[in-house]
This record gives structure tokens, sequence and C-alpha cells, in this order.
């Protein structure tokens, strides 16, 4: 797979730098987003799919506080053994519940973020996951105290 410098040029940087945070409340947002970046509605629009077509995003939605909407949620790490780190992943992705995953330096590599009406079903999923994908060894992590900050990658 190409590199993600090879796959994105300043244009679509920018759309990702402007969709990350504060996306506009229009009925139109992405002609919003044209015109602060001086491009057509049309051609981000386009930019996006291909971005999400690409594997570069995954999605573009809103972010909720689980309990404040009645749901719950938990940070899980998993233990992949290397080569399987690839198809872990695209099972994990396949759930809803899941707003994010990525690996790190550490004998737990995969660690993702999950949100479902209950803890029951959280733990159902995870369950899944582990038959699916022989991963037997995923923590689930349940936050005893938040501290939310904004996230931001500049592209």
């Amino acid at each position: 797979m190409a590199d993600f410098e090879d796959r994105v040029d300043e244009i679509d940087k920018a759309i990702l730098n402007r969709v990350q945070s504060d996306f506009p409340i229009a009925s139109r947002p992405f002609k919003v987003i044209g015109e602060e970046l001086e491009l057509e509605e049309q051609e981000v629009i386009e930019r996006l799919r291909r971005l999400r077509r690409e594997g570069i995003i995954r999605r573009i939605g809103g972010n909720f506080v689980p309990h404040k909407v009645g749901f719950v949620s938990t940070l899980c790490a998993a233990r992949v053994p290397d080569g399987m780190i690839d198809n872990f992943a695209r099972v994990v992705n396949r759930y809803a519940g899941v707003t994010h995953n990525y690996q790190r330096d550490n004998l737990y590599n995969v660690w993702f973020t999950f949100i479902a009406p209950s803890m029951e079903e959280i733990e159902r999923n995870l369950d899944r996951i582990s038959r699916e994908t022989g991963v037997d060894k995923i923590l689930n992590l349940p936050a005893t105290r938040v501290f939310k900050i904004k996230a931001q990658f500049k592209v």
C-alpha cells in the first residue's frame, strides 16, 4: 500500500484538517468547507469519498458523550500477534460501536474504544471478536474517571 504522503495532496490535507473539529452545522456543510478553502462543494465531497474509499478516513460523524445519551464506553487493549494485526483491526472496525483503534508498541499492541447501549453488549461483542480472530487476550478497561481532551491531528 502506498504511503500516506503519496496518497494525499495539499488540498486533501486542508480538507482533513478542517473536518476534524468544528464541523459546520449547516444544511450544506461541504459547501461551507468549500467556500472556506476556495473549492467547489462537489470537489470537497468527491475528495472525502476518495479518502474514505482508500481508507485514509473511516467516517465523518458526530462524537457524543456516551453516558449523556444513555450509552456506556470502554477502552480495550488486545494482545495481537504481529501477523494478525491487519485482520484483527478489520474485524474490530466492522463493529459500529468502535470509534477508532490504534497500534501501540506494547505487549497489548492494539487498542480501541467501544461504545454501546450496555456493558453486556460490549462484552458480547468482545467475545465475538475473540472467537472470530482467535485473539483471546482482550482487556476491557472501562473508565473510572473521564478526562476529555480535544484530539486534532494536523496533517
